[in-house]
């Protein structure tokens, strides 16, 4: 027979709902996300990443050499791949070349014309249906995510 006097949901669960302390539930849900999550996740504080973010500086610095720096923020959605560029110069969209194969962006001719830049993509993209916006000194190149993966099946055969 199951023991309905321990199920949670009995006579005085009401009573014991009214005697707890807000802060005690807040303990205890602490306690539980600590046992649960990774320490790296335990010190994320999304207020602050999000809040940097929007101002430019998670962004990534290619190349210290140069008096004028290439920094991006790559990052990805269910259906898409961002990759966000400060442009500091308007000039430099006059020369700016954009290509991209199924897993890399090449960026071409900033910040000087001889430059090349390779960025990995974190996923799989198709070769068509991108974008390329500029606004508010940043390009934001958009591309759509490849969600229909092709497999190739290889035959094994037995060499005697």
């Amino acid at each position: 027979m199951f023991p309905w006097n321990l199920f949670p949901f009995n006579k005085d669960a009401k009573n014991r709902m009214d005697q707890m302390n807000p802060q005690d539930i807040q303990k205890y849900v602490q306690q539980m996300m600590d046992k649960l999550m990774p320490d790296s996740l335990q010190k994320m504080e999304p207020d602050k990443m999000f809040q940097s973010f929007s101002k430019g500086e998670n962004f990534r610095n290619d190349n210290i050499n140069h008096s004028e720096k290439f920094n991006y923020v790559v990052f990805e959605t269910h259906h898409h791949v961002y990759v966000r560029i400060p442009i500091l110069d308007s000039n430099w969209l006059e020369h700016l070349k954009i290509f991209y194969t199924s897993n890399q962006l090449i960026i071409q001719h900033i910040p000087s014309f001889e430059d090349k830049h390779t960025i990995t993509l974190p996923a799989i993209v198709r070769k068509k249906g991108s974008v390329a916006l500029y606004k508010d000194d940043i390009l934001e190149i958009r591309i759509q995510k490849n969600i229909d993966i092709q497999y190739s099946e290889i035959d094994v055969t037995e060499m005697n």
